[in-house]
C-alpha cells in the first residue's frame, strides 16, 4: 500500500508578553496592564480559524520557558499544498507570477473566548502575519519560526512604551497517510478503494447485514426495550463485515446495543446511546474486541440544527477498562468528519519537536496508549447530513497501519460512523430507501 503525502503545520509554545507600565511616584512595582485572560485566533491561509488561550507574562527582560502546548494543528492535502504553492504571495511581491510561503495570520485578544449576541466578546490587542515555506515539507520537518514578534503598537507614539508581543512556535513536518474510499453507500456492500492521487484500486469488500447480538461472542449488558420495540422506535442488529481481496474477513462493526428512542420522545439520548463493537480476527476463527463506538442525538441551541454525538473507546488487551481516543459531534443537517487526532496530548519543546517524541523531553510510558503507537493524526472519515448519499473518505495515518488488517478495522469503524448518522435519526422520520426494508427483519 502507498500513502498519499499530508503536512501537518503545529503551532505552539505561546506566550504573550505586554509592557509593564512604569511606577507611580512612591509606588512599587509596575502594575500589568490586564489582568483579563488573553487568547489567540490562529489561520493558515484558507483554512478555519482555530482558538488557543495565550498565556501572560511580565516583559521584565527574563526569558520565558514556553508552555508546551499545542495551540493549532492544521493538516493539508495534496490539493492543499498544491493551492499554497499557486497562490500569488502578497508578502513579497504584487505581481501574480511571484510565488511565496503560505502565511500564518494570528490576531490576539484580551478577555474570554466566545462571543455575545454575535458579537466576539475580546477586545483586540494586535494581529501579525507569519510567513510558513512549506517547500519540501512533504519528506522533511523543519521549524518555520520560533521566537517573538510584534502584536501591536507601542503606545504613545513614536519613543512610547513597548508593545505586546507574542512567543509561538511553528513546525512543519510530514505526515503521509492512507486513503480509502467507499464507492457506494455502506449499506449497499459497497467495495473500499485505496486512493493515491488520480488512482484508485480495490482494497477490500464490505457486507452489510442484519444479526443479532448473540451471533458475538461477548455478553452484552442491555436495558427493557420491549415498549420501544412494539412502537417502532428501535433500530439494531445491523453490521458491516469488511473482507479483503481474497475473501477473508478482516474486520467487523456490529451493533451491540440497539438506537432506541428515550421514552416520551423520538430521539436517542445521551444518557442511553446506541453503541457497536468494531472487532478484529483473532486469529482461531472468532472476534475479539478492537473498540466501541457510541452514538446519540444532540440538541441544537437556539438557531442550531442538531448533531450526531460519537464517543469512541480503544479496548486494550489486558487493560480492565476503557481507553477513550475520540468523543465530539458531527451536524445532522451538513455533515462532517469523525476523526481521531491525538496531536494535543504532544506537547511542543522550544525547539518545536513534540515533547513526548523520542527526541523531546517528554516521557510516554505512562500513557496507556504507549505500546500501541497511537500519537498524532489517527485517522479521520468524512460524514454526509441526513438523508445524503454516503460513500465515506477515510484518511488513516501510516504509523497506525502494520498491515491490511490495520487498515481494516478503521474502514470497519467509518462505516460505523456513517450508519450511526442514520440509526440516531427521529424516530418520526423514516429511513433512506437502502435501510427502510430492514424495519420489519429488526422488529420480529
Amino acid at each position: 500500500m502507498d500513502p498519499c503525502p499530508f503536512v501537518r503545520v503545529l503551532v505552539g509554545n505561546l506566550a504573550l508578553r505586554m509592557p509593564v507600565a512604569p511606577p507611580a511616584a512612591g509606588a512599587g512595582a509596575g502594575v500589568h496592564p490586564s489582568t483579563a485572560p488573553c487568547y489567540c485566533k490562529i489561520r493558515l491561509g484558507r483554512m478555519p480559524w482555530q482558538v488557543a488561550a495565550a498565556p501572560l507574562v511580565v516583559a521584565d527582560g527574563g526569558e520565558q520557558a514556553p508552555s508546551g502546548a499545542l495551540a493549532a494543528a492544521f493538516h493539508l492535502s495534496k490539493a492543499d499544498l498544491e493551492w499554497f504553492a499557486r497562490k500569488p504571495s502578497l508578502l513579497f511581491s504584487s505581481s501574480s507570477s511571484s510565488r511565496g510561503p503560505a502565511t500564518l495570520k494570528v490576531a490576539v485578544y484580551a478577555g474570554r473566548k466566545g462571543t455575545t449576541c454575535g458579537v466576539s466578546s475580546g477586545r483586540l490587542i494586535g494581529k501579525a502575519t507569519i510567513p510558513v515555506d512549506l517547500k519540501g515539507a512533504e519528506a522533511k520537518a523543519a521549524v518555520v519560526h520560533s521566537g517573538w514578534i510584534c502584536v501591536g503598537k507601542k503606545s504613545g507614539g513614536k519613543g512610547g512604551s513597548a508593545a505586546a508581543e507574542l512567543s509561538l512556535t511553528v513546525r512543519a513536518e510530514p505526515d503521509p497517510r492512507f486513503v480509502f474510499e467507499f464507492d457506494g453507500e455502506p449499506e449497499c456492500s459497497p467495495q473500499v478503494l485505496q486512493v493515491r492521487g488520480s488512482m484508485k484500486q480495490p482494497m477490500f469488500t464490505c457486507k452489510f447485514g442484519c444479526r443479532s447480538n448473540s451471533d458475538l461472542r461477548r455478553s452484552v449488558v442491555q436495558t427493557e426495550r420491549d415498549a420501544a420495540a412494539a412502537a417502532g422506535k428501535e433500530r439494531k442488529g445491523w453490521s458491516v463485515t469488511v473482507h479483503d481481496l481474497s475473501g477473508s474477513p478482516v474486520a467487523l462493526a456490529s451493533m451491540v446495543t440497539p438506537f432506541v428512542a428515550s421514552p416520551g420522545t423520538d430521539r436517542v439520548s445521551r444518557s442511553n446511546p446506541g453503541a457497536w463493537l468494531i472487532l478484529r480476527p483473532a486469529g482461531d476463527g472468532s472476534w475479539e474486541p478492537w473498540g466501541r463506538l457510541e452514538c446519540w442525538r444532540e440538541r441544537g441551541g437556539a438557531g442550531a440544527s442538531d448533531s450526531l454525538g460519537y464517543r469512541f473507546d480503544l479496548l486494550l488487551p489486558g487493560v480492565d477498562h476503557a481507553v477513550p481516543l475520540a468523543e465530539s459531534s458531527i451536524a445532522a443537517s451538513k455533515g462532517g468528519k469523525f476523526a481521531i487526532d491525538l496531536t494535543s496530548m504532544q506537547p511542543q519543546s522550544r525547539g518545536g519537536t513534540p515533547g513526548c517524541s523520542p527526541r523531546g523531553s517528554g516521557d510516554f510510558s505512562q500513557w496507556p496508549l504507549a505500546s500501541y503507537s497511537y500519537r498524532g493524526f489517527v485517522m479521520s472519515s468524512s460524514v454526509q447530513g441526513e438523508g445524503r448519499c454516503s460513500k465515506p473518505t477515510v484518511e488513516v495515518g501510516v504509523p497506525h497501519v502494520g498491515c491490511a488488517e490495520d487498515a481494516a478495522a478503521f474502514v470497519a469503524l467509518a462505516a460505523a460512523v456513517d450508519l450511526s448518522m442514520d440509526a440516531c435519526r427521529l424516530f418520526s422520520h423514516k429511513l433512506r430507501k437502502e435501510l427502510s426494508h430492514l424495519r420489519s427483519d429488526v422488529l420480529r
